[in-house]
């Protein structure tokens, strides 16, 4: 935003100069005739009184006021004839002594002077004091044309700005009324377009929030469901059966499917907190050489004993900025998710890229991610068909990793990896 106030400012500067510039030459156009005339009018007033000088040289001394007194009667040309001592301003008599024409101003009349020579007096010529130049009509008119341009360069300026303040608004009301999409076509070089970007990463946010709410709906109508059938069930065999052993079965059956209902809600509950909230990353440099290393050991130590899980970490990986706390979640995540479907093998890798990317790899060797799934895989309580026919988890572990990698300004994807099954990579750089 401050560079486009910069540019109108630039704008106005430039606009100002160049009216300013042109309003000088105009006028300059209109005021060189009468500066012309004047200086023209200057110079028959000197060659005057170099003739009344010559003239008067030969009038005697004492005959000369009447002299000058005369011609001006004469003539109508306005002549007197003063002592020096009637002549004041130090710069006037000076340039009078070094022979030089003088001017002085008196009450509403100018005065020419000059020294004679032979006589020390000073002959005068009075003459009306030039009127100052006033604007008329046309000056007028053309600084009103001229501030015009300015009020229309400014205008066309501010009009796309209002234009797409506009755009904004309506598409702002379509979305308030449960549009819940963002469709203000804003270019990017538009003074607005960083507003514009962020009501868009807004509405996305609020898009994806509803989409998670729903899932979340759908999910629980579902996953609670079944269990409350099931321990209904139990119940009632519970209520009629009389052997121990049995009801002993039973009621093991009944805390399975209380236990699978907390963990459901748990789960949830977690997964909404992590959606709503905007946490606060805790940043820090850490040794992953060392922290990862000791994550998957103790993973390893929970999965089935004819899996390996190989980790390989760059040696250069000592100070990796990251809220550890959540990446570990990320990397727990993954590989649990790893567990599910891998036959034989599972190996993460981490690696720091030439242009300082961190990348954390999980592959598998299992039956992988066909690729029409792969970016569903990471919604909400999306889980893919088990080959096995069994039931792994709520939905919820991609979903949080995508989010916590978000909130580290990365990313996450998929691909076909070289063990054969499914491979996670995600991307990020120094928050």
């Amino acid at each position: 935003m401050a560079r486009h106030f910069l540019q109108l400012y630039l704008l106005i500067v430039i606009t100002l100069a160049a009216v300013s510039w042109g309003q000088g030459r105009i006028w300059e156009a209109y005021s060189r005739a009468a500066t012309d005339e004047a200086m023209a009018e200057s110079r028959s007033q000197a060659a005057a009184l170099d003739i009344v000088e010559g003239q008067l040289r030969a009038v005697p001394r004492e005959n000369r006021r009447q002299y000058v007194a005369d011609l001006a009667a004469s003539s109508g040309v306005d002549l007197e004839l003063f002592e020096a001592r009637d002549i004041a301003g130090e710069e006037t008599v000076g340039r009078l002594n070094r022979g030089e024409l003088a001017h002085m101003r008196a009450a509403d009349k100018d005065w020419l002077l000059k020294r004679v020579t032979d006589d020390g007096r000073v002959l005068a010529f009075r003459y009306a004091a030039p009127a100052v130049a006033t604007r008329g009509f046309i000056d007028w008119a053309l600084a009103f044309v001229f501030y015009a341009a300015i009020a229309l360069v400014i205008m066309a300026w501010l009009w796309p700005l209002t234009r797409d303040l506009r755009q904004l608004e309506r598409s702002a009301t379509r979305f308030g009324d449960r549009n819940w999409k963002f469709d203000a076509r804003i270019g990017p070089r538009s003074p607005v377009a960083p507003l514009a970007e962020a009501f868009r990463r807004m509405a996305a946010r609020i898009d994806s929030l509803i989409g998670a709410q729903k899932d979340m709906t759908n999910a629980m109508s579902h996953e609670i469901k079944t269990p409350l059938a099931r321990m209904r069930f139990e119940i009632e065999m519970a209520r009629t059966e009389k052997d121990p052993a049995k009801l002993a079965a039973i009621l093991s059956n009944l805390d399975g499917d209380v236990a699978e209902l907390n963990g459901f809600v748990t789960a949830t509950l977690d997964y909404a907190i992590l959606e709503r909230a905007e946490v606060a990353l805790n940043v820090a440099e850490h040794d992953l050489t060392v922290i990862l290393p000791a994550v998957v050991d103790a993973l390893r130590r929970t999965a089935r004993e004819d899996l390996a899980i190989r980790c390989e970490v760059a040696p250069e990986a000592t100070r990796v900025r990251c809220d550890i706390h959540l990446m570990e979640t990320v990397l727990r995540n993954l590989v649990y998710n790893a567990v599910r479907y891998a036959r034989k093998q599972i190996l993460v890798r981490f690696t720091i890229q030439p242009d300082g990317t961190y990348l954390l790899n999980v592959e598998d060797d299992g039956p992988g991610i066909p690729e029409a799934d792969r970016d569903r895989v990471f919604g909400s309580f999306v889980q893919l068909d088990d080959q096995r026919g069994r039931k792994t988890g709520y939905g919820l572990g991609l979903a949080i990793v995508k989010r916590i990698v978000e909130w580290h300004g990365g990313r996450v994807s998929v691909y076909g990896a070289a063990l054969g099954g499914a491979g996670f990579a995600v991307s990020w750089k120094s928050p």
